[in-house]
């Protein structure tokens, strides 16, 4: 029998594909809506490939009131996953009323649609971008939120707008509560294992995966690492990479844990999900090379403003209230992601 229906926005990008599989697997009912700006519609007949399952798709953007209110009004919607919205940083310095206006003001008619048909769960797809720089490179969820660039301001945004959101039904008791999971990323690589979806950027690639993975396949010439005197072991930053199949189980875990007593007050709660290991971009290309034999052409660039020197997770509060923990190494996340591209060396191709 069915679990009940999520509605995923953003459900044919990156992330939000991946999530529609583990939904359908895990015997929800999803529905999807996409604007199709940084996404492609055939990763969702990919999808229902993968699963031997059917989802309901709607091309229509989360800013567009009457189409978020007929879906709201056809479908029997519980819960919304809410992946969708604009997420390089680069850009959102560039064009922060872009970013503020997709992200944040599409979330704000998100929520009214969401209030308008008493649908009052939500897991949000936040950003350890909301962070301020710590001095140790770990993060916990309860460290001060500051946001270096726009992209993540608009987030720390959205979270205090959903935290007021939240608030007022707890102190007026007004029916349901509304239930909120925050799940702040670290950096999801990979792609599922069978090959079919995977990350798929428009033009030049923002994050390192991507971007290394189209210099093995030949596709851009070389690799710029910006910095290489960081004060880390090799001089080059360090993230904290997880599998995007490890990252979307989070999610599972998150509605699990909203239908559970955990939430049965209601409230906002923000989780990290991130492995709590850093991997430098050295890391990252010596290991590429070693799992696929293939060798990344490189260079040394300057630092970038705004780029840190570590970054990873504490993700003990998920493991704990979520009963969730990063299962799989950096060898499997590469692995993956070079078997999605050896498949798709254009990407989607509809």
């Amino acid at each position: 029998m069915n679990k009940h229906t999520v509605l995923v926005t953003g459900g044919a990008g990156f992330i939000g594909s991946h999530a529609c599989v583990e939904l359908l697997q895990a015997g929800y009912g999803v529905v999807v809506v996409d604007n199709l700006v940084n996404s492609k519609a055939e990763a969702l007949s990919r999808v229902e490939r993968i699963t031997g399952k059917t989802l309901p798709f709607y091309q229509a953007d989360i800013r567009d009131k009457p189409a978020l209110t007929e879906i709201f009004a056809k479908e029997s919607i519980a819960t919304v996953m809410h992946f969708a919205g604009l997420k390089a940083v680069g850009e959102s310095c560039e064009q922060p009323l872009n970013y503020y206006h997709n992200n944040v003001y599409g979330t704000l008619v998100l929520l009214e649609a969401m209030r308008d048909a008493n649908v009052k769960q939500m897991v949000f797809s936040s950003s350890a971008t909301v962070y301020q720089p710590s001095a140790t490179g770990e993060y916990s969820e309860d460290f001060p939120l500051g946001a270096i660039n726009p992209y993540g301001r608009s987030k720390v945004i959205i979270e205090d707008i959903l935290r007021d959101v939240s608030a007022v039904d707890k102190i007026k008791q007004n029916g349901a509560p509304w239930k909120i999971a925050l799940l702040r990323y670290f950096n999801p690589i990979g792609a599922h294992e069978c090959g079919m979806i995977g990350e798929d950027p428009n033009g030049i690639p923002n994050n390192l995966m991507p971007y290394v993975l189209q210099v093995a396949i030949g596709k851009l010439r070389q690799l710029s690492v910006f910095g290489n005197d960081y004060p880390t072991p090799d001089g080059t930053g360090i993230r904290d990479y997880i599998h995007v199949v490890d990252l979307v189980k989070g999610h599972i875990k998150a509605i699990e844990a909203i239908e559970s007593d955990k939430f049965k007050a209601g409230g906002c709660h923000a989780y990290n999900l991130g492995t709590g290991k850093g991997y430098s971009v050295l890391d990252i290309v010596n290991t590429f090379e070693k799992v696929t034999g293939r060798k990344v052409n490189y260079q040394f660039a300057p630092r970038r403003t705004g780029d840190l020197a570590e970054s990873f997770a504490n993700p003990e509060r998920a493991a704990r209230e979520l009963d969730w923990v990063a299962e799989k190494n950096l060898d499997d996340m590469i692995t993956d992601a070079w078997n999605w591209q050896v498949k798709n060396p254009q990407g989607y191709v509809d």
